[in-house]
């Protein structure tokens, strides 16, 4: 059976990374069987989490995990039509490569509240000892990510107003339809649901948040797909 290795569930939500989130919402919206492996990013392909493990293969990075999928299970985007697949692929790269980089600057750096938050659930496992030093060197490392992305340039105001105008347009995009498509989930919505869950859906406090907590299609459509798909074993 197809093994997927993420992050631990915790706060109430399937996964506290995005990626890992879209990874399982795919597999649960296809009807694809797995097993879970809960994981540290440790000895993973490409160093990140989640990776799958299927028929000898180890698979790394969502994108080519979902392109995996499409190709040896069900692809959930077989009914687009073409300027629905170029629509799908630009609002994915909103969520994963804009969006992403305010949520992620909101728990590695905007309160040490939220870093505590953050810490407590990645690094909880691991033995007292190393605990502290693997969380700090981590924390430095993404740091320094998110500094060479731009985002980290950035004073704080002015990150969130460019993550506010992203759920803006996801707002727009989905309207008052089921998902982004219309009454079928496709690649989008598992790519959505992972990132907008781990915004409005989590413990980690921030200006992104809030604005994404006015938008009543977005806290729905995330409420819908939690309780379609995940409910009932959020204690796994």
């Amino acid at each position: 059976m197809l093994k997927l290795y993420q992050f631990k569930r915790t706060w109430s939500i399937p996964n506290l990374s995005p990626f890992c989130c879209k990874v399982e919402t795919y597999l649960r919206m296809a009807g694809i069987p797995y097993e879970l492996k809960p994981s540290l990013p440790f000895g993973a392909p490409k160093g990140k989490l989640p990776y799958i493990e299927d028929n000898g293969a180890a698979i790394a990075d969502s994108r080519f995990i979902i392109d995996y999928l499409k190709t040896h299970y069900t692809d959930l985007d077989q009914g687009l039509t073409a300027t629905e697949l170029a629509t799908s692929t630009a609002l994915q790269r909103l969520l994963e490569e804009h969006l992403f980089w305010a949520t992620l600057y909101s728990r590695w750096q905007y309160t040490e509240e939220n870093w505590q938050i953050n810490k407590q659930a990645i690094f909880e496992p691991l033995p007292p000892i190393i605990r502290d030093i693997a969380a700090n060197r981590t924390r430095k490392k993404i740091q320094r990510q998110i500094y060479g992305h731009g985002t980290g340039r950035h004073q704080p105001e002015e990150i969130f107003t460019l993550g506010k105008q992203d759920i803006d347009a996801l707002t727009v995009s989905l309207g008052d339809q089921p998902y982004f498509f219309g009454d079928k989930p496709t690649t989008l919505d598992a790519s959505a649901f992972g990132l907008l869950i781990n915004i409005i859906g989590c413990p980690i406090e921030s200006p992104l948040k809030e604005h994404g907590l006015t938008k009543q299609n977005l806290v729905q459509y995330v409420d819908k797909i939690k309780q379609r798909y995940f409910i009932s074993d959020m204690n796994q």
